[in-house]
């Protein structure tokens, strides 16, 4: 078993070795892939987004990562806000697996 670690891993080092050099392989013809946002519509927050993404894709994955539990924890005290004026406790609920 020992043995076939041993052989899956270092097919799998050859490989990340490489597949750059295949990629290399097209030649001078083949273009770098640049991903961009395009912001030429746009106006507001939804441009500063896309010049964020456009400038640092570091920056706007952190600021990413930081927002989405935000946004997230902020809708789920609007709607337990909306529930409780609705007449919604979910606090003192009987549960129904007894």
């Amino acid at each position: 078993m020992k043995r076939l670690w041993k052989r899956i891993s270092a097919m799998i080092l050859m490989a990340c070795v490489l597949l750059p050099e295949m990629v290399f392989a097209a030649g001078e013809k083949a273009a770098a892939v640049v991903i961009v946002s395009d912001t030429r519509g746009l106006t507001g927050i939804l441009k500063w987004w896309g010049d964020l993404y456009n400038e640092s894709h570091l920056q706007f994955s952190l600021l990413t990562i930081i927002l989405i539990p935000l946004i997230g924890l902020l809708f789920g005290v609007v709607a337990d806000i909306v529930m409780h004026a609705i007449g919604i406790d979910l606090e003192s609920r009987d549960l129904a697996e007894h």
